[in-house]
């Protein structure tokens, strides 16, 4: 922050002026107050824009006109903070000063750069209905796109006068693809008749026609052709009865020719992936959590197809191995962003942070009416937007914690876009470890509303939650796993009431392996589909060895196992990362009687000799 150049403005005195707060949340920072940059004070942006240091403005409603004036001078255009909506209108204005300081600081983190998927439409659209109205829908984009209508059995419009674009019949069986590369199958295909007089007369039918396009529009009013249609690119859905709803798909079809390009959401390592091994599957987390279907099994691991990804970030958040990894941003620079809120918050002064995850969407709109037409967020609601609340992890939850946070909240719609059923588990596995660490109360939650004064309540009916009395100051480096490792190490030192062992749910990415050691033969099938050496043999002599920091409970062991004695049990043991693996079954080995070289393990030779002496001639 010593290199930052921050302007603080009170947007014409309508919110307190926070440049105190903010020098001592930013010791070294240049700081610079006002009350109308954008106007009568636009000469000091200039100034200050030119100056050495990089730029932090307290606004994002000017940020067009100042990013306008940057470029005029040829400077970098500066970062852009909401303090006004999330923080200075509100009726707490005057105790939000710390969190206005905390915003700014936390903007000076550096975002890395999110790869990116092309995408490329040649404008090829099958339009889907029953009636007219899909007819119409055709004649409105047909100067646009390349038009092929499938009209729904049972329809017969009236043919065309001239006839500008296919119109053929049939029922989609199934699709698959997303923008730019869609393939259609569809049943009951059939032309029709030239010759069609009064209404469209199709000829035969036939099943299993393949169809390719670049999107499709449906207004058929039956069931979306996807899951989680909404989010699937290239696939314009609409009430064919809501003519509004039906113009503004036709408008948005319009623009859907061209090369495209979309956030790679999830970076993914194959070779980390504890999906199967052998044909016997283990993790299949990502595959039950994913609304879109863009994870598929691939051999040992699975494959996420970046075109159909909507970014949900589920299969990030759940994936034990960290094979999995949400990019926008990364899960270490989120915690920078978060270490750095929460510090600021904490140097200037603020007390008992509730951090508040929310979409850019739905989340911006309805902190902004708060502000607008309610009473604001409370003071001490620090809100992180996120590209969408369910890619927030474990290792995100456990160092907010650490961090010096009072309480999570996750802010979510009435009706969600797709299951969130990975975020509820996540919450599930915050709450049993927080709570065995000494954080009473609910310290995770959701907040589903589309009610800004609803949530505006739910925030202020909060019951009174200490944070960890001393805050850890850690630094996240590292992948996924290694990232959630540190936040729990940090949380455990910080925590109220620590323990060794705590208990957590089913399907939990950390636990221990249970062996039934009268009946383990020592045949090491265990050791061989083990993906992330958390089961070891010797190379010397019969053993298993366990080093339960290396678990993630994918289960391939225990399917495995052909005696069936492998149990999994769900826990945290926070002496694991620092314990040497356990031995849990060890044995003589036998000697080969002929050359005494050791070959087998000695009580497995002697019970197969015992079930086969006085019935075998050799023995």
């Amino acid at each position: 922050m010593t290199e930052r150049h921050i302007l603080v403005c009170s947007c014409e005195d309508t919110m307190p002026q926070a440049a105190a707060a903010v020098r001592r949340a930013c010791p070294g920072a240049k700081v610079s107050e006002g009350r109308q940059f954008c106007r009568a004070e636009l000469e000091r942006f200039r100034t200050a824009a030119q100056g050495r240091e990089p730029l932090i403005v307290s606004c994002t409603q000017e940020a067009p006109l100042f990013g306008e004036v940057a470029a005029e001078l040829g400077v970098p255009a500066p970062a852009f903070v909401n303090i006004r909506e999330t923080a200075g209108w509100s009726s707490e204005a005057r105790e939000a000063l710390p969190k206005m300081a905390a915003l700014l600081a936390a903007a000076a983190e550096p975002t890395p750069a999110t790869p990116v998927v092309a995408l490329k439409s040649d404008g090829v659209a099958l339009l889907y209905g029953k009636d007219e109205r899909i007819i119409e829908a055709a004649q409105l984009l047909k100067e646009h796109l390349d038009i092929t209508v499938l009209l729904t059995p049972g329809a017969a419009p009236a043919p065309p006068r001239v006839t500008e674009f296919p119109v053929v019949r049939g029922f989609i069986r199934n699709a698959k693809g997303a923008l730019g590369g869609f393939e259609v199958t569809v049943d009951g295909y059939a032309t029709p008749h030239p010759s069609s007089r009064d209404e469209l007369i199709f000829g035969p039918t036939r099943d299993a026609a393949v169809s390719r396009c670049d999107l499709i529009i449906d207004l058929s009013g039956g069931a979306p052709l996807f899951p989680a249609a909404d989010l699937r690119d290239g696939y314009l859905r609409a009430d064919p009865g809501d003519a509004a709803a039906v113009l503004r798909l036709v408008m948005k079809a319009r623009d859907l020719t061209g090369e495209f390009e979309k956030p790679r959401y999830i970076s993914f390592h194959e070779e980390q992936c504890a999906h199967s091994r052998a044909s016997i599957v283990g993790c299949h987390r990502c595959l039950d959590l994913c609304p879109t279907g863009a994870i598929a099994p691939a051999g040992n691991h699975v494959a996420i197809d970046a075109a159909i990804c909507a970014g949900c970030g589920q299969c990030a958040a759940a994936c034990p191995t960290g094979a999995a990894a949400y990019a926008l941003p990364p899960a270490d620079a989120l915690l920078r962003r978060l270490r750095t809120l929460l510090a600021a918050y904490r140097q200037a002064g603020g007390r008992e942070p509730v951090v508040l995850f929310h979409d850019g969407e739905h989340g911006t709109d309805l902190v902004d009416a708060l502000a607008r037409f309610g009473d604001g967020l409370p003071a001490n609601v620090l809100p992180v937007a996120v590209n969408e609340v369910t890619q927030v992890g474990l290792e995100v939850v456990a160092a907010a914690f650490a961090y010096g946070a009072a309480a999570v909240r996750f802010l979510l719609r009435a009706k969600p876009r797709h299951d969130i059923a990975g975020l509820a588990k996540t919450i599930a596995l915050a709450g049993a470890i927080l709570g065995g660490l000494g954080f009473n109360g609910p310290r995770a939650a959701t907040i589903e509303t589309d009610d800004p004064d609803a949530l505006g309540m739910a925030l202020r009916t909060l019951s009174a939650m200490p944070p960890a009395v001393e805050a850890a100051q850690f630094a996240p480096v590292g992948g996924k796993r290694e990232v959630l490792r540190l936040s729990l190490r940090e949380l455990h030192g910080v925590a109220p009431a620590p323990r060794d062992v705590v208990p957590l749910p089913a399907d939990a990415p950390f636990g221990a392996v249970i062996v039934d050691t009268t009946g383990c033969t020592l045949c090491l099938s265990c050791v061989s589909a083990c993906p992330t050496g958390a089961l070891s043999g010797d190379p010397d002599k019969p053993m298993l060895r366990f080093s339960e920091d290396a678990c993630v409970q994918c289960g391939l062991c225990r399917a495995t196992c052909p005696e069936k004695v492998i149990a999994l049990q769900p826990q945290i043991d926070f002496r694991a990362a620092t314990a040497q693996a356990r031995v849990i079954k060890q044995e003589e080995p036998f000697a080969c009687i002929r050359c005494g070289k050791p070959f087998g393990v000695k009580s497995t030779i002697e019970r197969v000799a015992a079930k086969l002496e006085g019935k075998h001639w050799m023995y």
